[in-house]
């Protein structure tokens, strides 16, 4: 294969009337989906070839028909959140300069209105046109394995939205091995929670097109309500989840699977941040004979390079590995200077292989900072990506995440991990979440907790669980942890309310 197409249509072939994705209120069949995209394809064939196309659609089943109705033109989509602040969708679209802005009737408004000199196509409108078959067919032909897919904008640490270009031969072998790993077949129907502008949602969006699966979009608003939530997945029959701690955390929290049961549910995974060990004992044991997975890695390797599934108990306090390389997927632990990393050294995770994006689109320096040669092999050119971050292997040989090279504190001469931190404040009885920050010119730690305890239980708990320097000099309850547009705790908001 050398196109994701390739795997849409397979899935019709072998069963065109299967819901392939829906949301709350709507249902695509492979069938319907494939005959759309290529409407939808047909339309935006004048706009040229690898080109960038946006695409603003409502959250929902739909997004398939624009983003799959994009590659069918040769060229590769951007998603737009409709609830992206105006300013920050300008800053994309300066960087891309897309060929062409397709919206929904639900966006069309809002796109207007942002006054971007563009071509608007309207995803309603396209869908019920024409299919041009000789002129998709002879894109189809000039099309190869390497042709940019999507891009996905991330800000990392600096804000700055930057792009990362992800092939179709990307996507290709992350659901190969996705679907290998998990066991994902017809047979499986995922419980969507991430965006689609969050790389998580690769995994579910492809892995389903893959094995001719089933994909539920759960609204948003769900995971404000447990109950509600967890009926949506009882109702649809969903029996793989792949969400981020945050949204585990809330039912695990409300401890809302003391009266639901999910029979149908077998396949816990989870990524995007660290899962506190509470919470997942939690549904470990309201759901036993599921698989637990902890996945780990970043937008430009495509969405994972590690990977761990849980097989032995951990307790609060302790951290959970992001275990071994994926498949046609190899990681590296460097030192500073490029070498690798002595035994139960930290050092930074680079991944090299299948899975690394293309680079990031229209930054150049950005691209050349970030995507360097192999240092370890000087004989012809290789990329690896280094991701930031620090991590070790433990004595089973499994890889530890440490902590963001940027987030790393030093405070009376210490180098202070706030992994190690939140790990310990994730044992305090009754503490929901938690995440520390560093104020460097108070030299101060602080520990935001979501939780019944006062700051000052916390705090004379935490002196028996961390040493001195190690010790937050502010425990601050919240009454609810701000998390981000992706489901994240949002720790430049903690900062920010910080500094406030």
């Amino acid at each position: 294969m050398k196109n994701i197409l390739e795997l849409l249509e397979r899935a019709a072939r072998v069963d065109e009337g299967k819901t392939a994705y829906a949301d709350e209120e709507n249902a695509l069949t492979y069938g319907e989906l494939m005959d759309k995209a290529k409407a939808v394809g047909s339309a935006l064939l004048r706009v040229g070839r690898n080109k960038p196309i946006a695409v603003m659609v409502k959250r929902g089943a739909a997004n398939l028909k624009a983003f799959l109705g994009v590659v069918y033109s040769g060229n590769f989509y951007v998603v737009i959140d409709e609830q992206m602040p105006t300013e920050r969708i300008h800053t994309i679209i300066d960087t891309l300069d897309p060929a062409a802005f397709v919206v929904d009737g639900a966006c069309l408004e809002k796109a207007r209105g942002m006054e971007m000199n563009l071509d608007i196509f309207v995803l309603e409108e396209m869908e019920e046109g024409e299919e041009n078959e000789e002129g998709l067919k002879k894109v189809r032909r000039e099309m190869i394995d390497t042709d940019p897919l999507y891009a996905l904008f991330t800000s990392g640490s600096t804000g700055v939205p930057k792009g990362a270009v992800i092939s179709h031969r990307n996507v290709l072998a992350y659901s190969e091995w996705v679907c290998e790993t998990f066991g994902i077949t017809k047979d499986t129907v995922f419980g969507n929670q991430t965006p689609f502008y969050f790389s998580m949602s690769v995994l579910d969006v492809f892995a389903t097109l893959r094995a001719g699966a089933t994909l539920h979009v759960i609204p948003k608003s769900y995971f404000s309500f447990p109950l509600r939530l967890l009926t949506f997945l009882k109702e649809r029959e969903v029996n793989t989840i792949y969400w981020v701690p945050s949204a585990l955390g809330m039912v695990a929290n409300w401890k809302a699977l003391d009266a639901f049961d999910l029979p149908k549910l077998k396949k816990v995974l989870f990524a995007g941040e660290v899962m506190p060990v509470r919470q997942l004992n939690y549904w470990r044991e309201k759901i036993p004979d599921a698989i637990y997975a902890n996945l780990y890695g970043p937008t430009e390797a495509t969405d994972i390079c590690t990977y761990y599934i849980v097989d032995r108990e951990f307790s609060p306090g302790e951290s959970l590995p992001i275990g071994h390389a994926c498949n046609n997927c190899a990681v590296m632990v460097l030192d500073e200077e490029g070498r690798p990393a002595k035994e139960g050294q930290e050092g930074e995770l680079c991944i090299r292989g299948s899975f690394l994006a293309m680079g990031y689109y229209n930054n150049p320096d950005k691209t050349k900072e970030a995507f360097v040669q192999n240092p370890l092999n000087p004989h012809y050119p290789e990329w690896i990506y280094k991701t930031g971050d620090l991590v070790r292997y433990n004595e089973r040989g499994e890889l530890v995440f440490v902590t963001r090279k940027d987030f790393q504190m030093k405070k009376m001469g210490y180098r202070i991990e706030p992994g190690e931190i939140e790990a310990a404040a994730g044992a305090v009885p009754g503490l929901r979440a938690c995440a520390c920050i560093y104020v460097p010119k108070e030299k101060k730690i602080c520990l935001f907790y979501q939780g019944k305890e006062k700051p000052e239980e916390v705090g004379a708990i935490l002196t028996k669980r961390l040493p001195s320097y190690m010790m937050p000099d502010e425990c601050i309850k919240m009454d609810q942890m701000p998390l981000n547009a992706n489901g994240k705790i949002d720790r430049k908001e903690l900062k920010r309310q910080r500094d406030y």
